[in-house]
């Protein structure tokens, strides 16, 4: 799913030049201030999250922005020297508030930022920001984060040593994500913590690989290489390379795909490795998206909940039954190479070709390396990429090039991509989601550890006896004034739809907010989130949904209708079976 990583792409590239983070993993050992925004590494990005805590261990300090205590604001021998528990939804106003203290004492690194930076667009930024209306004090009734504890973060940020930003998807699945990495970036330059080692700008990637997936053009408005579509260069080195004539225009992002599909100008679906029916927000109008297609063909590794809407299923293969590479979040583009024959017979990439030839145009590749030999010949980030340099190398960390044949560790180190950074103006926009009488709470969502993403793989694992089922996380207060016991079953009801969960009534809330998960598909978590989205680029807002929670002794209507809808289709599916044998 790629959307998040759209809003972080796009601020990053607007900024420094670049649509990825700038730094290693191992970057963070160097780092003396940490700030993680939007995040949650201990239950999202694990691994990662271990090497941070070493450094944190060591003595780094560190600064969580988060609604939720998550485990680094206070686990065993970690803790967050500051906790900027903010509301959902005001990301920007807390990030203009900490720019606010940095530029009003004297906090900039000014011989960086007349160095580095574009400095009419820094005049016009600092002016922006040291606005009294920008200032922690004005902001505090806004974020709910009292002013000393912004001020206090923002000079240590800015006077603590080296200092690197990790951020989430808490970040970027809000109506200004985009705005957001924009002023997450501006923050980092006026700092003077972009170009070496144990700062920078770094977004932790929302699902494994969606960095290359992203890289090789996923987005309807660019080729591989962050290059858009109305290019002419760019769009005719790939016309002559593939033999057809490509459209200037952009095409539709997935929220657009399913507004036509119910106006009916847009019928058919190719859907691989994702499943949009569980996982993208407002469930209720994708089912009714997906039921108006002539033509949804879903390949996957299991038949998921959008396998139950296809009219074909084409089998997938596992990273062990293929070859071919992966690329996280440090941009480090990994060698996968398969260690069985896949069970269905064809890797991946061979269903692609297969099926572009059954449809006349021609794929003759033998060799997923046949692949990236043309990655490189027409992406100049890749150039220097091969599968040879790959398996004597290890991995390789884009861009790969003539200057840097064996990768790029750290980005930006005597320049930015754009030559100068460019700071812009962020301003605070609240979104249109808001409490009411009728719906006082926020929701906000998330992930946990022992389950990945919608479950529809560890789900399906001994991981489940840890998280069996998604849960309401509610502040003791707000569950008391309505009557919730732990373990209660609660609705949820939003301006999109209701579900039921059991509540789970935990101090990690603050007041005013509730959180769940969304690895069970019949939690129905996204029934209730609503088709707000990021004004750049459309990624949802999942983060900010206006909720009313009761008590209730019964699932709610759009779950029992899903379970006969989702037992229909196993008895099919069974029916099928039996006639094939």
């Amino acid at each position: 799913m790629a959307l998040p990583q759209a809003a972080a792409g796009y601020g990053l590239k607007r900024t420094f030049g670049e649509s990825s983070g700038t730094q290693t993993f191992d970057s963070v050992m160097k780092a003396d201030v940490i700030m993680v925004i939007g995040a949650n590494p201990t239950d999202g990005h694990p691994v990662f999250a271990s090497l941070m805590k070493k450094r944190l261990r060591q003595g780094a300090k560190l600064i969580v922005a988060d609604p939720r205590a998550i485990d680094l604001v206070k686990s065993p021998h970690v803790k967050a020297d500051h906790h900027l528990k903010l509301k959902p939804g005001t990301n920007v106003a807390l990030i203009n508030a900490l720019a606010h203290v940095v530029v009003t004492e004297g906090l900039a690194d000014e011989a960086f930022i007349r160095d580095r930076c574009d400095v009419p667009s820094f005049g016009k930024w600092r002016d922006f920001v040291a606005q009294e209306r920008n200032s922690p004090e004005a902001s505090e009734s806004v974020t709910g984060v009292p002013a000393k504890a912004v001020r206090e973060a923002a000079r240590l940020f800015a006077t603590g040593g080296n200092a690197a930003i990790y951020y989430g998807l808490g970040v970027t699945e809000h109506s200004q994500g985009s705005t957001m990495v924009i002023g997450i970036a501006n923050l980092a330059m006026a700092t003077g913590n972009i170009g070496r080692e144990g700062v920078g700008v770094n977004p932790l990637r929302g699902q494994n690989n969606v960095q290359g997936s992203c890289d090789m053009g996923s987005f309807p408005h660019e080729f591989p290489g962050y290059r858009h579509v109305s290019d002419f260069e760019t769009r005719a080195l790939f016309e002559s390379a593939w033999g057809v004539t490509l459209e200037s225009e952009p095409g539709l992002r997935i929220p657009n795909m399913f507004v036509s599909a119910l106006e009916g100008t847009f019928m058919g679906l190719y859907v691989e490795g994702e499943d949009i029916a569980q996982s993208d927000p407002d469930t209720q109008h994708v089912l009714a998206a997906l039921e108006a297609m002539e033509c949804v063909v879903v390949q996957d590794l299991f038949l998921n909940e959008t396998a139950k809407f296809a009219h074909v299923f084409l089998p997938g293969s596992s990273f062990l039954e293929k070859n071919g590479t992966f690329t996280n979040a440090e941009r480090r583009i990994s060698p996968v190479r398969k260690v069985m024959a896949p069970l269905a017979g064809y890797e991946d990439w061979e269903i692609t070709q297969l099926l572009a030839n059954a449809l006349g145009y021609p794929m003759n590749y033998r060799h997923p390396s046949d692949i990236m030999d043309e990655i490189a010949r027409l992406t100049p980030t890749f150039k220097g990429v091969s599968y040879e340099k790959l398996d004597r190398l290890g991995s390789i960390q884009w861009p790969c090039d003539d200057e840097s044949p064996e990768g790029t560790a750290i980005m930006h180190t005597a320049q930015f991509v754009r030559g100068k950074g460019l700071f812009m103006p962020t301003e605070y926009v609240p979104t249109q989601e808001r409490t009411s009488g009728r719906y006082p709470l926020i929701l906000t969502t998330g992930r946990i550890l022992s389950q990945y993403n919608v479950g529809a793989q560890t789900r399906r694992t001994q991981n489940s006896q840890w998280h069996a089922e998604d849960r309401l996380e509610i502040h003791p207060h707000d569950a008391e004034v309505r009557g919730i016991q732990d373990g209660t079953w609660v609705g949820i009801k939003s301006r999109s739809g209701e579900t039921v969960l059991r509540a789970r009534v935990s101090e990690r809330m603050q007041p005013g907010v509730v959180y769940t998960t969304f690895h069970f598909p019949e939690s129905g978590a996204n029934v209730i989130t609503t088709d707000n989205s990021d004004w750049a680029t459309n990624c949802p807002e999942y983060k900010v949904t206006a909720v009313q929670v009761t008590p209730v002794s019964a699932p709610s209507d759009w779950q029992k209708s899903y379970q006969a809808f989702s037992d229909e289709q196993l008895h099919l599916l069974e029916q099928a079976g039996a006639s094939t044998e």
